[in-house]
């Protein structure tokens, strides 16, 4: 069983993230003080949500996510994908498609990720 999580968008991996590896103790912080201010309440698919569960919590930073990915923003990619793998350890892939603005997530649980192997053409001919 491989303890990766993978986040896609379009069909493109865009970051992996290694449950093997050590978060250090700044980033732990960070996602402490990330369900903190969940606490508060989320707003989420249009609704505000006063006590989210972890699904919810995951849903809400998936959709973070899905902005940071569009917005460049790689230190809250970063950060939402780092949530997202810490506290829902069973979740393999996060699945963003983006179809000119519309954007649908999918959270995949049972199907283990794969690295992508890159092609060289270019000794082709």
């Amino acid at each position: 069983m491989s303890n990766m999580m993978a986040v896609f968008l379009n069909g493109i991996a865009q970051l992996e993230y290694d449950r093997n590896k050590l978060m250090p103790d700044h980033q732990a912080a960070y996602l402490d003080k990330m369900d903190a201010k969940m606490d508060a309440g989320i707003f989420l698919d249009g609704e505000m949500i006063a006590n989210p569960d972890l699904n919810q919590r995951t849903r809400f930073a998936a959709a973070n996510l899905a902005s940071a990915l569009k917005n460049s923003d790689e230190s809250m990619a970063a950060a939402m994908c780092s949530y997202m793998a810490i506290r829902m350890p069973e979740l393999k892939q996060v699945k963003i498609e983006d179809d000119d603005g519309e954007i649908s997530i999918e959270l995949i649980f049972d199907e283990e990720y794969r690295k992508q192997v890159a092609v060289d053409f270019t000794g082709l001919h």
